[in-house]
């Protein structure tokens, strides 16, 4: 009598794995280009399988976001700390953030940044919601430092120029360039910033 051999069972799908696979994704193409069909096949499951352990295309956006802001995202506080001189402060995030974005050929740009340009709504507002906390970060550093009615004006002038970066690293400028136009940006906070600089 042939006995068959005990069907091997396949490892157990590792949902944390998972979403640093689809992080990946997501970051190099956006939410938009990447297709269930994609997931699946870079995370070798089916689709009842990926909707049971995210719920959905969105849930697993919203587990990658989370990961991608507790492990990646551009440190903020690091570079805006109390004490130092506004304007050298603000100038050392941008630069920071030009490294910080083209560090990775295959990873360019903010994937928060990028997501808030999202074709699908529930993406773009779900990552409006990642980006208050380093808006709100960047903008209680400024209205330390900056008269009340100048605050939004300059919050909104680092904010722009933090987002134009990371579209330009998405455009494959070059780490120099970006991080040229940085220091040049940084030069307007010296004028913001003159007497206390």
């Amino acid at each position: 009598m042939v006995t068959k051999a005990p069907r091997q069972r396949r490892p157990a799908f590792d949902r944390e794995q998972g979403i640093e696979i689809a992080r990946r994704l997501f970051h190099a193409r956006g939410y938009d280009a990447v297709s269930i069909a994609d997931l699946t096949q870079a995370l070798e499951i089916n689709p009842p399988s990926l909707y049971a352990a995210y719920g959905s295309k969105l849930g697993l956006f919203e587990r990658v976001l989370q990961s991608y802001c507790v492990t990646d995202f551009l440190p903020i506080g690091k570079h805006l700390k109390a004490g130092r001189p506004p304007a050298e402060a603000l100038t050392e995030l941008m630069v920071a953030a030009a490294r910080h974005y083209t560090r990775d050929p295959e990873q360019l740009g903010c994937m928060v940044t990028e997501a808030m340009q999202a074709d699908d709504i529930q993406a773009r507002e779900l990552a409006a919601t990642f980006a208050k906390q380093g808006s709100s970060a960047i903008r209680n550093y400024v209205a330390q430092h900056a008269a009340k009615k100048d605050v939004d004006r300059i919050t909104d002038y680092v904010l722009l120029n933090l987002r134009g970066l990371s579209s330009y690293a998405r455009l494959n400028y070059t780490q120099r360039k970006l991080v040229d136009c940085s220091r040049t940006a940084g030069r307007a906070f010296e004028g913001e910033f003159g007497e206390n600089a």
